[in-house]
C-alpha cells in the first residue's frame, strides 16, 4: 500500500509518501520559523494560512521526487490531532478531499502515534513491545506500548512539557526563536559545575513529570547570575548547560525507572526534543547500564513531519481503517483512546 501523509498539526507542513514494500519514497517539509520569529512564538492564525499556501506544491513536489502521479496514490493519511485547531483543519480538508477525488481511502492520524512510530522506519528498527519517551514542545509522555493502538500512559508532564520549557527559558535567556535548538547550542559553552539545578519529581515513586518549576528556577538564577557576574554571556551559557543538564538527567532517571516498573528492555525516544544530542549520549549509556537498547528517529524525523504521519497512516489503512466522508480534526485527544491495530 502506498500511502500520502501530510502533517499540519502546527507551524510545519509536511508531506511524504510511504510504500509498505518500498519504505519512504518521498518527504519534504516546510518550516514557517521566518514567519513566527518575530512574534517570538507561533501565531495560529499565521500558522494556519501558511499551510494553506504550502500543503498542495509539497504535494506536487513529493509526488514528482517519487516519479508517481496521483493514481498511484493507494490512501492519504493527515494529522487529525491533537494540535492547533485552524492548522489541523487545513490539512484534514485536503487529505479528506484529495482522498474522496482520488476515490481512495483516508485516516486521520494521531500526532503523538505518528511520533511514537517514527523510529519504526529506521534500520534496525526496535520490535515491539517497548517503552517509548514522547517528549516535545506540547508533550513529555512515558507509554508502554504492546502493539499499534495499544498503548498505556505511565506517566506524563503535569504541567510544562520538557519542549516547552526549553523554549520558555530560553526566551527568559533573550535567545532568539526556536529557543530549545539555541539553548542546547549555548549550553555547548556553559561549565557544568557551576549551577546545579534540581529535578523534579525524582525524589518520590512514579513516572509523572513537572518542568514549570525549573522556568522558575532558572529565572531566578539569571537575576542573580547577571547582577553579580563580570561575563552576563558566560553566565547565560552557564545557566543553559545546568537547566539542559537537569532536564536530562530528570528524562533519564525516569526512562530507567519505567523499564524495571515494566520489564521492558527496548526504549524509544521520540519528538522535536529527542534530537538533543546531550539526551540521546546520556540516555544510550544509561538504558545500555539496564542492560536495554534506546531506539532515536534520524534527527529529521524528530520535528514534525509527514514521513510519520504516512507510516502510522499506512500501518491504520492496511488494517482496513478508515474515515467516512467527514473529517474532524480534535484539539485535544487521548491517545491512550485510540484503536488497536489487529496483529493478525
Amino acid at each position: 500500500m502506498r500511502v500520502l501523509g501530510i502533517e499540519t498539526s502546527c507551524d510545519e507542513t509536511g508531506v511524504a509518501i510511504f510504500d509498505d514494500q518500498q519504505g519512504l519514497m518521498a518527504h519534504a517539509v516546510y518550516s514557517q520559523v521566518d514567519i513566527h520569529a518575530a512574534y517570538g512564538g507561533v501565531v495560529p492564525e499565521l500558522a494556519s494560512r501558511d499551510h494553506i499556501r504550502k500543503t498542495l506544491p509539497l504535494i506536487r513536489q513529493v509526488l514528482d521526487e517519487a516519479g508517481l502521479d496521483k493514481g498511484s496514490i493507494d490512501g492519504v493519511a493527515y494529522t487529525a490531532g491533537p494540535g492547533l485547531i485552524g492548522a489541523l483543519l487545513v490539512g484534514s480538508a485536503i487529505g479528506r478531499s484529495l482522498a474522496w477525488g482520488w476515490k481512495v481511502p483516508a485516516i486521520g492520524v494521531h500526532h503523538m502515534e505518528g511520533h511514537l512510530l517514527a523510529p519504526l522506519l529506521e534500520e534496525p528498527s526496535p520490535q515491539l513491545p517497548f517503552v517509548a519517551l514522547l517528549v516535545s514542545g506540547g508533550h513529555t509522555q512515558l507509554v508502554d506500548v504492546t502493539g499499534i493502538g495499544r498503548y498505556r500512559i505511565l506517566g506524563e508532564s503535569l504541567d510544562d512539557a520538557a519542549g516547552e520549557a526549553f523554549d520558555k527559558t530560553a526566551k527568559l535567556l533573550e535567545l532568539p526563536y526556536p529557543g530549545g535548538p539555541e539553548l542546547a547550542k549555548l549550553a555547548e559553552h556553559g561549565d557544568p559545575g557551576r549551577f546545579r539545578f534540581p529535578r523534579p519529581m525524582t525524589d518520590r515513586p512514579g513516572l509523572d513529570f513537572s518542568f514549570s518549576g525549573l522556568k522558575t528556577f532558572a529565572l531566578n538564577s539569571i537575576k542573580t547570575a547577571l547582577a553579580e557576574s563580570t561575563d552576563p554571556d558566560q553566565a547565560r551559557a552557564d545557566i543553559a548547560r545546568a537547566f539542559e543538564e537537569a532536564v536530562v538527567d530528570t528524562l533519564v532517571i525516569k526512562c530507567r525507572r519505567a523499564l524495571r516498573e515494566t520489564g521492558r528492555k527496548r526504549l524509544i525516544l521520540a519528538g522535536g526534543v529527542s534530537a538533543n544530542r546531550r539526551l540521546r549520549e546520556r540516555m544510550s549509556t544509561a538504558i545500555a547500564a539496564e542492560g536495554g537498547e534506546a531506539f532515536y528517529p534520524q534527527p529529521a524525523l524528530c520535528t514534525d513531519n509527514g514521513a510519520m504521519i504516512a507510516f502510522a497512516g499506512c500501518q491504520r489503512l492496511r488494517a482496513g481503517q478508515h474515515e467516512p466522508l467527514v473529517f474532524k480534526p480534535r484539539a485535544r485527544w487521548p491517545m491512550d483512546h485510540l484503536e488497536a491495530v489487529s496483529s493478525s
